[in-house]
């Protein structure tokens, strides 16, 4: 083995020798196991919320195969309706072209020629993760057998009479002309203003006064309303005010939404710009009067003056033309929430306009008896209430694009808007009896891309053809998702695996917490704070680092800002850490919390691990060079603790893998490798590995083979590739065959050596109390020491006869001896190792004024840093104000150095006793 741990010369060898060979596709053996790999975008590149979620997925999926299991991890990528045709969009305006240039037909072609050269960029990062999909299985949304597929939803919900169209209000895009869902709104807090208007009562006796962000939808309003116990307006419920600027009245109405506390109490009704409104509107029969055309700006239905006028405009010329007529009250600063299409960046309307819809209530209700009965079980369980939640308020939904990307609406009309639905159209005449004399158009929308993923847990196995794999691995057994798409897709796949499957499409739904920064702000181009996966594997100079973050910026002026706070943070731009130190750190922080912070620092511990682990293996190997150690006989008492101590750690990692909670597997494996193998089982091996008992030299060279393969074993299903490189080595030597580690099983638990377990305690115990003793007299770690034991019994007498030889070689103890209980330790250093005294007498190991000196300086820091600390939380501003993170790690900080005093008191007492 190479001296040092190089990531990068091992792992992109060890996928595509994995890859080709076929190790990630079903074995056809053994239960079947399978996740669906959540598409993502076919325009989109690897970010850390995928890397992280792959993590999750691959450590679940290697696992599984490793128990025997037909394990199918299925991948693919969604079309991204939006997404995808904005991103070739934009190449044929580079070209001085339009969409409209091409034509549809030719139009959809670019976007395959584009899908087909650079569609495939997140696969090839996806390669560098190691996950081990079934790529001979990879799906598009927007492949033949999937298309069919949602031809098929489509066509069977709208005989059903699931599928409807109709006029309602829809968020609009007034930039890429369609329909989008909540999801694709982004909602942010921004500066602008609140208009308080009057509107005169038509009898005269005065005006209504009401307040509005948006003055130009006043055109549209048609009602004003108050709430029905709002006893200033009793009397005005039923009269009616004049709308200005429109020549129309509109009547005063009574509703429980008004919130009489706010403002005047009173709100202009605006059903068809409005979602609020437009619930009131059809509580109370009031006209929808749409004042918007598609491109947001003002309209036929709106007064004549306004008509043509973007929407800005408008409400410039509005809020004048109020100011003239002495009905603008006053005008206030006013932070509001704004939605802006994620994709566009433009203020979305409210839009009324015509839609295809999927008639909800009658497939939600069997997705929440499936939850409610157990079929489905949420991890962690609270996840549950979410779901529950928004299924119980659940609408119809939205399913219709204005976009030429996408499964084009199966869907045609005739000359009289009658309405024919098919596989093509002449299937849809088919189905019609509709002759050929009768004039045909295709529907020109699309379907939402939510309305094809919703298929993915069985569209993806064949359906609707009943495929070997739709029967063998539907229902699928884990879904791995986040919970900020628990609405959009979990749902709607539960529903249409009832529907159309007549079972769920998941027995578990495990939702994990979203990556931040490692201060836990949300990751956005537009903070500067994104980490790039493959940057954190690979490593990153500075100035490419600052290019990558300030290119393409929404707001260009915060470069200057987010280049200042780049060169603080990574001045030496990020090094090179390798996937295995990347997914490790993953699964360390896949916990059950909602955010979690990724500090580059947790990172660097890892890479440390994994040099850990690599040197570790190059002891190892160097130790047994030569040999094949098939089996071990009688091994000693520290190479059955170790034995032990795997046994229990290939528990715990089972264990908590099986619950889902991977943070705690990998802290499992962690604690065992670093702390118990490598800081105490390779030093005490040593002297073994030096003694002249070649039964015992061969049963700890067994051991440390034996320990080590198995260990990775259990790592391997969250760090594939070093545990790839180390086993093809460790496993000659004990004789296993095997072409690679991806198939070898996985461990399992043997029995728990208590016995053994209990010696070693006492070893390491006064090994650490001795060290303790060394450090806290500031002795060289190379001086021997005297050392005396007082109490205990004699299983204390006979673990120091059996661990002599590891007593002089780790704690450098010269010499022992057991003293009486009446000996007089009151010149000694004391380690407490259960009944048992550990005594190191201090006259002439020690300069008793040097070593005061050295405890007084300590002291006076110690005592200051106290003092500086009290005064802090003597404050009682910075207590009140400041963060209460900040002022809880002051408290930590003062009990820190409270007992550090206390401390060096009791030990400035010891030495003086010693004069």
């Amino acid at each position: 083995m190479k001296k040092s741990y190089d990531p990068h010369a091992i792992e992109e060898n060890w996928y595509r020798s994995w890859e080709e060979k076929g190790y990630f596709e079903p074995s056809g053996n053994g239960e079947p196991y399978c996740i669906m790999l959540p598409p993502p975008n076919v325009t989109g590149s690897l970010h850390m919320g995928h890397a992280f979620q792959d993590t999750i997925m691959d450590a679940l999926t290697r696992w599984q195969r490793m128990k025997g299991a037909d394990a199918l991890w299925q991948p693919g990528t969604d079309h991204a309706g939006i997404a995808t045709q904005m991103v070739v969009e934009r190449q044929l305006l580079n070209e001085g072209k339009s969409r409209h240039d091409l034509g549809r037909d030719a139009f959809v072609d670019a976007v395959w020629r584009w899908k087909e050269t650079s569609g495939d960029r997140i696969g090839q990062q996806m390669r560098r993760l190691g996950t081990s999909v079934d790529w001979s299985r990879h799906r598009f949304t927007m492949d033949e057998g999937l298309s069919k597929a949602v031809q098929k939803e489509f066509i069977t919900l709208y005989e059903e009479g699931l599928i409807y169209r109709g006029k309602r209000l829809v968020n609009w895009d007034p930039v890429l002309h369609t329909a989008l869902s909540d999801l694709e709104v982004i909602s942010k807090e921004e500066k602008g203003h609140m208009w308080h208007f009057r509107y005169p009562r038509k009898d005269g006796r005065g005006h209504m006064v009401i307040a509005t962000t948006r003055p130009e939808t006043l055109l549209g309003d048609t009602a004003l309303a108050v709430h029905p116990d709002d006893e200033r307006y009793t009397g005005l419920v039923g009269t009616e005010v004049e709308l200005p600027l429109t020549g129309r009245t509109i009547p005063i109405i009574a509703d429980d939404y008004v919130d009489p506390e706010f403002g005047s109490g009173c709100v202009k009704i605006t059903p068809a710009h409005d979602f609020n409104d437009y619930e009131i509107g059809k509580r109370h029969g009031l006209e929808t009067i749409n004042i918007l055309d598609d491109n947001a700006a003002i309209g036929e239905e709106a007064p004549e003056k306004y008509r043509g006028m973007d929407r800005l405009e408008a409400r410039k010329q509005i809020v004048e033309d109020m100011k003239a007529s002495g009905l603008l009250e006053k005008i206030e600063d006013h932070t509001l929430m704004i939605p802006r299409g994620d994709r566009s960046h433009a203020v979305v309307e409210p839009y009324l306009t015509d839609q295809w819809y999927v008639k909800i209530g009658p497939l939600a209700k069997p997705a929440i008896e499936a939850v409610e009965d157990g079929r489905i079980r949420f991890v962690p369980a609270n996840w549950s209430k979410t779901y529950f939640d928004w299924m119980h308020r659940i609408e119809d939904w939205c399913i219709s694009r204005q976009l030429w990307w996408g499964h084009r609406i199966p869907a045609w009309y005739d000359a009289d808007g009658n309405i024919y639905v098919g596989a093509d159209e002449s299937d849809a005449r088919a189905r019609a009896g509709l002759g050929e004399d009768v004039a045909l158009r295709q529907d020109e929308d699309v379907l939402d891309t939510w309305f094809s993923s919703a298929l993915w847990p069985f569209s993806t196995l064949g359906w609707p053809e009943q495929t070997e794999a739709l029967q063998r691995f539907y229902p699928t057994s884990v879904l791995v998702t986040g919970f900020d798409i628990i609405f959009f897709w979990v749902a709607r796949m539960i529903m249409m695996g009832l529907k159309f499957m007549d079972d769920v499409p998941f027995r578990t739904i495990y939702i994990h917490g979203l990556i931040r920064d490692s201060h836990g702000q949300k990751m956005s181009k537009s903070k500067g704070n994104v980490l790039d996966p493959i940057d954190l594997i690979d490593g990153i100079e500075l100035e490419p680092l600052i290019k990558k973050r300030t290119t393409g910026l929404m707001q260009p002026q915060m470069a200057p800002a987010i280049e200042k706070a780049t060169r603080k943070e990574f001045p030496d731009g990020i090094p090179a850490f390798g996937t295995d130190a990347l997914r490790f750190t993953f699964a360390a922080l896949a916990t059950t919390g909602r955010d979690i912070r990724f500090d580059l620092g947790r990172i660097e511990g890892y890479r440390n691990f994994c040099n850990k682990l690599w040197n570790a293996a190059r002891f190892v190997m160097m130790q047994t060079e030569g040999e094949t150690l098939r089996e071990s006989r009688d091994p000693g008492t520290v190479d059955r603790w170790i034995l032990s101590r795997m046994n229990r750690m290939v528990a715990e990692v089972e264990s908590q893998l099986a619950d889902y909670r991977l943070d705690l597997a990998a802290q499992a494996l962690y604690e065992f490798t670093w702390n118990e193998y490598c800081d105490w089982y390779l030093e005490l091996s040593k002297a073994t590995l030096q003694s002249d008992d070649e039964s015992a030299r061969a049963a700890t060279r067994h051991t440390l083979l034996h320990v080590l393969e198995t260990t990775l074993r259990a790592m391997h299903p969250i760090i594939p590739f070093i545990t790839e490189e180390i086993w093809q080595r460790v496993s000659p030597r004990l004789g296993i065959d095997g072409e690679t580690i991806v198939l070898q099983p996985f461990p399992q638990a043997g029995p728990f050596d208590q016995t053994a377990e209990s010696d070693v305690s006492w070893l390491q115990s006064v090994i650490q109390g001795v060290r303790r003793i060394r450090s806290e007299l500031n002795l060289p770690p190379a001086r021997r020491l005297s050392v005396c034991f007082q109490g205990g019994d004699d299983s204390d007498r006979e673990r120091y006869r059996q661990f002599a030889e590891a007593l002089a070689s780790l704690a450098r103890v010269e010499s022992a001896k057991w003293v009486e209980s009446g000996y007089d330790s009151s010149q000694c250093a004391v380690a407490l190792v259960g009944d048992l005294k550990v005594l190191i007498p201090l006259k002439g190991l020690v300069d008793v004024d040097e070593e005061l000196a050295r405890l007084n300086k300590q002291l006076d820091k110690e005592s200051a840093e106290l003092k500086k600390s009290k005064g802090k939380l003597g404050n009682r501003r910075f207590v009140d104000n400041a963060p209460e993170a900040v002022v809880e790690q002051e408290r930590e900080r003062l009990a820190a150095h409270q007992a550090n005093v206390e401390h060096l008191n009791a030990q400035i007492k010891q030495m003086k006793a010693l004069r």
